[in-house]
């Protein structure tokens, strides 16, 4: 594929990506593909030996920069405290992954009110800061790139996480007017909107890793950034990679609300398993 990047940053060693949960699962596939064509990294992500790994490694891999900056996003003032440290570091972002998220398969009365005000402070505040922060400098020069990842959760209300779907719907409808808005800037964005995914996601969720014929529909989180990372540099808007993921906006459009109700109470307790 060829490499379908922008400029050299100031710093004067090629582009940067900033990559927010770039430490594992999708975040973590993304880096790798973004360093494979010549990207340097800035990582971002709670867990400093983690993210220090996993920084370390893409480097020496790659040959690139890969710079580890451990935050917890939830934290107001967050998404300006990053871009204070990455300003300090001369790092140009022409490539900002909001990929940092996540839920809780509870119901929405059960789930702590400090987690859901976490929840929301990263899978809304912290996403739509860093676009707000970013999107300016990026316009003024003309050129840039944004990936917001969503989820098949974002069409389909319920799914047992409440709460989490309705992020992914804020992180869907934000990146297409975004999308809208900025056409013909020089500036894309996208949004990536996978079904389930094989990553850590299940157990910070408080669910169990689906198994037998319920694991088979779970997809390779290599995969999924491969079609995020490819589809981001191509411009698209909305990116479903594989067919569940390009079925389920189809069904939501096509059927009455009560219907995807339904499915989404359907889907959630297959995600869910049996009750123990």
């Amino acid at each position: 594929m060829p490499r379908s990047r922008s400029a050299s940053s100031s710093s004067g060693g090629g582009p940067w990506a900033l990559i927010t949960g770039g430490s594992t699962g999708i975040g973590r596939e993304l880096a790798r593909f973004a360093a494979a064509d010549g990207w340097n990294l800035a990582l971002v992500a709670r867990s400093r030996e983690r993210l220090a790994e996993a920084a370390a490694g893409l480097a020496a891999d790659h040959g690139v920069e890969a710079v580890a900056i451990p935050m917890d996003l939830t934290v107001p003032g967050a998404a300006e405290q990053l871009l204070a440290r990455v300003d300090e570091r001369g790092i140009e972002v022409e490539f900002l992954v909001n990929n940092a998220g996540f839920g809780r398969s509870r119901p929405f009365h059960e789930v702590p009110l400090s987690t859901q005000r976490k929840m929301l402070a990263l899978n809304i505040g912290a996403l739509a800061d860093l676009c707000r922060l970013l999107l300016p400098r990026m316009l003024q020069r003309g050129r840039g790139r944004v990936l917001n990842v969503g989820s098949g959760a974002g069409y389909v209300p319920g799914l047992g996480f409440t709460a989490y779907a309705a992020t992914k719907a804020f992180v869907l409808h934000l990146s297409e007017g975004l999308a809208a808005e900025y056409a013909g800037s020089g500036v894309t964005v996208s949004v990536l909107c996978p079904g389930p995914v094989d990553t850590p996601f299940f157990g910070a969720a408080g669910m169990p890793r689906p198994g037998g014929i319920r694991g088979l529909a779970l997809a390779n989180p290599r995969a999924v950034a491969r079609a995020g990372y490819r589809g981001a540099l191509a411009g698209r808007v909305v990116i479903n990679p594989g067919l569940l993921s390009r079925l389920v906006p189809v069904f939501t459009r096509l059927s009455p609300r009560a219907v995807v109700r339904w499915a989404g109470r359907l889907t959630g307790a297959q995600l869910r398993g049996p009750k123990r």
